[in-house]
């Protein structure tokens, strides 16, 4: 490592620190001099005006009525009947405009924002309520992309979090990464926004947005592969110590050295977090300007240092002074913010760099406020778990519960001059924060807690715990959103493994009972379609059709094994006529060698035709169902295996031809979409359905198909031979036309999402309860194989 350079860090380091210092010193004698008592109790005074109901008019309260806010939709709603919705909105958007941009609330231009702001979330939110749309679904979020045009970014994000994810580390919470680097992103993207105006033309806008998406992913990629990992258990304490002096060497020197050989145990763990930081160091880098760089990097420096200094501590010492435990948290917390800027080379802003720099502390407090207890049982030195251990036996240890009150006074009457819709925003914030931590831990260890950083001045504590039993009207938005992402990310999860489990079992259902039995002596044409049978098949058409028809519709599991066997059976036979020398002649099909190349041309073309003559045999022993239906089924299946037929046809006639979108969507449809269809709509014929319903089913199969189809094109560029269980590339060498091919990857990718978006908004025609189609059309797209 550079020594000169590495001083200049320090240097600059030690500037921040002194900064830091003098700041803390004057909250300290604040405290000291408990000033925050009576402007706080003042304030209060003047603000709980409005969130104390008189005990009368209390009786006739609609809050008797409020629903559980973990109730996501029905509280907006009830936020929007009661009148509340607009304030709500209000104080959280202007929260946000305080805390992630670092905006005077005072300032006529900050206000017409936020109310535009706030008008436009309400009118998307309440859509979503009422079920027209899904504000933070994936479809939802493609749509909101698409208006500013950078859709091919999102999707890019979208693979760039699943690759995220999937290489998070047992001992880390890949969700809580995700959501995280959400949170960071959605920061960035908030402040080019903000810089933004209305003579920015769209495509500047559209390059501004796509570059925040990539910085903000960039930047946000070090909490779970630098902070988060470093404070985890997953490194040992020998590869902490070269992942640090990796991190370090890269902010000095402003490259990311070469990984040298790694003794530890997560050697490809650390090759992938070095390839993926310094794909981002490059981004960032890149964007920087001449005149942010140096600000960026000794501003990651301040960050990174302060995380070290604070990661370090150790519980067990009893020997930290007021201003070891501090200083380094108001550094982190403010350089965390004051990087965003940087990122983006936005122009300087002195009046946002001092707010950030006071304001962080105050949402530190609270962010280790509600983690007490978890840091606690980590062992994690933080002011509130260093207090509780040593607060009987260090008479000089600051109560950082007084702390976080002498920060709010500072910030409403020194930072904020004492706006009063500043002062009302923070205090909502304040008593909120109680009130949920309160709600979590339960009155008694509230109690003990609330004994415990008691202030010493019982008359402002009583206050205090007055307002959070008594407030009303003081949640936010950002918190409501959080705590539905998270309940979201983990139903969506347990849904997601229910979903796959019921697949595989109900994979392995199908895969015992479609063996086809000798007839005679003369066996050739069963084993040849029973070796086809064998093959290692997804089986996804009669999962599809066993889940519409006993999840959705009721139907006994015995009465359509007949019809699921029949859809297999069809599917294998396409696939065999597929892969002929006249057709694909394809070698490998399922991961076994085809059956024209084990056995011979002919065979292949008879067993095909004999598995296609099993299909209508079984379709037509469905016993349990009258013979109308029945009929109307077999009717059904013949016209729609006609039209698979032309289908294939317009595949092997459009061979060496350049053909349009158009043109390819029709004949995928023909090939993959009508397979689908049937695959729904099937059922619901032995259900009985109304004709309305199977609409919309064929038109969820359509997109559905498509997007199936979009999904193998791009798994025969981009796909793992041993996944696929076929060779990739197969499409180029038969000179066939793909939407890869037509559209190029980006546009294919664009186009196989448009698809997804459309099926997933059909849905919402659908009655039944349709998590089933919405996760299978997630895990279409989002398959590897």
């Amino acid at each position: 490592m550079n020594e000169v350079l590495l001083k200049n860090a320090d240097a600059y380091y030690r500037l921040a620190e002194k900064k830091a210092a003098d700041y803390f010193k004057s909250l300290s004698e604040q405290l000291r001099n408990k000033t925050y008592v009576t402007t706080v109790t003042k304030d209060i005074q003047t603000w709980k005006q409005n969130h104390i109901r008189h005990p009368f008019l209390s009786i006739f309260s609609l809050e008797k009525g409020k629903p559980d806010s973990r109730g996501y939709y029905n509280y907006i709603q009830w936020l929007d009947y009661t009148g509340k919705l607009d304030n709500y909105l209000d104080r959280s958007i202007s929260y946000i405009f305080m805390r992630d941009l670092g905006k005077e609330l005072n300032s006529p231009k900050t206000h017409n924002r936020i109310q535009d702001v706030v008008d436009k979330l309400k009118t998307q939110l309440l859509d979503s309520a009422e079920g027209k749309s899904e504000m933070f679904s994936m479809g939802g979020l493609y749509r909101m992309a698409q208006k500013d045009g950078v859709e091919t970014t999102m999707i890019w994000l979208v693979d760039k979090l699943k690759t995220v994810s999937s290489n998070i580390p047992v001992g880390m919470d890949a969700e809580e990464a995700k959501r995280k680097l959400i949170k960071i992103i959605a920061g960035v993207i908030m402040h080019q926004i903000e810089e933004l105006d209305d003579e920015t033309s769209p495509e500047e806008r559209t390059r501004k947005l796509d570059a925040a998406i990539r910085l903000g992913y960039s930047y946000g990629l070090t909490y779970p592969f630098i902070d988060d990992l470093l404070d985890s258990k997953v490194l040992s304490a020998e590869e902490k110590k070269q992942y640090t002096d990796l991190i370090r060497t890269t902010l000095v020197t402003g490259s990311v050295p070469e990984l040298a050989a790694w003794a530890g145990r997560n050697k490809e763990l650390i090759q992938f977090i070095h390839s993926e930081l310094r794909d981002a160091f490059s981004t960032i880098k890149n964007h920087l300007q001449q005149e942010t760089n140096e600000k960026f990097f000794e501003q990651t420096y301040v960050f990174f240092q302060s995380q070290e200094v604070d990661r370090i501590k150790d519980l067990s010492n009893a020997n930290y002074t007021n201003e070891e435990l501090y200083i380094p948290i108001i550094l982190k917390s403010a350089s965390s913010r004051l990087i965003v800027r940087t990122v983006l080379s936005a122009p300087e802003d002195e009046e946002f760099d001092n707010r950030a720099f006071f304001y962080g502390i105050y949402n530190q407090l609270a962010d280790d406020f509600a983690d007490m207890f978890e840091d606690l049982k980590a062992g994690t030195v933080t002011p509130y778990t260093y207090y509780m251990k040593y607060h009987d036996k260090r008479r000089d240890l600051i109560n950082p519960f007084e702390l976080y009150w002498t920060v709010i006074s500072n910030l409403v009457h020194n930072v904020y001059h004492s706006d009063a819709k500043t002062c009302e925003v923070i205090l909502d914030r304040a008593i909120n924060g109680l009130k949920r931590f309160k709600k979590r831990v339960g009155k008694e260890r509230y109690n003990e807690v609330m004994e415990l950083f008691a202030s010493g001045n019982s008359q402002f504590d009583r206050l205090i715990q007055q307002m959070v039993r008594k407030s009303d009207d003081v949640d936010f938005f950002d918190k409501l959103l959080r705590d539905h992402i998270v309940s979201n990310l983990k139903d969506k999860q347990k849904e997601r493994e229910e979903f796959l489990d019921t697949i595989e079992t109900v994979r392995k259902q199908i895969n015992d009972v479609l063996h086809i039995p000798k007839i005679n002596a003369i066996s050739s044409i069963n084993d040849a379609a029973n070796y086809s049978l064998e093959g290692d098949g997804k089986r996804l058409r009669p999962i599809m059709t066993w889940m519409m028809s006993v999840n959705e519709y009721g139907l006994d599991q015995s009465a359509i094994v007949p019809l699921l066997k029949s859809l297999e059976y069809m599917h294998t036979a396409s696939l065999i006529f597929d892969d002929l020398p006249s057709q694909d002649n394809a070698p490998i099909r399922r991961g076994r060698t085809t059956l024209h190349q084990l056995y011979n041309t002919a065979t292949a073309e008879l067993t095909g035709l004999y598995l296609t003559q099993k299909a209508v045999e079984e379709q037509a022993s469905l016993e349990q169902f009258d013979a109308k239906t029945v009929l109307q089924l077999v009717r059904y299946s013949a016209g729609k295996t006609a039209e698979m037929c032309q289908g294939q046809l317009m595949d092997l006639d459009s061979k060496g031809k350049q053909l349009t979108v158009e043109q390819l969507n029709t004949m995928c449809f023909y090939k993959t979409g009508i397979a689908f269809e049937a695959a729904l709509v099937m059922p619901a014929i032995l259900a009985g359905r109304q004709e309305s319903e199977m609409k919309a089913l064929k038109k969820f199969a359509y997109h559905t198909g498509i997007a199936f189809q979009i999904k193998d094109d791009l798994l025969d560029v981009e796909g793992d031979r041993t996944l696929l269980g076929k060779p990739i590339g197969k499409d180029l060498e038969n000179n066939n036309s793909t939407f890869v091919s037509i559209l190029g990857i980006d546009g294919a990718k664009k186009a196989m999402w448009e698809h997804y978006c459309i099926a997933m908004e059909v849905l919402q025609e659908l009655q039944p309860n349709t998590n089933f189609l919405k996760h299978l059309l997630d895990y279409i797209v989002n398959r590897d194989h």
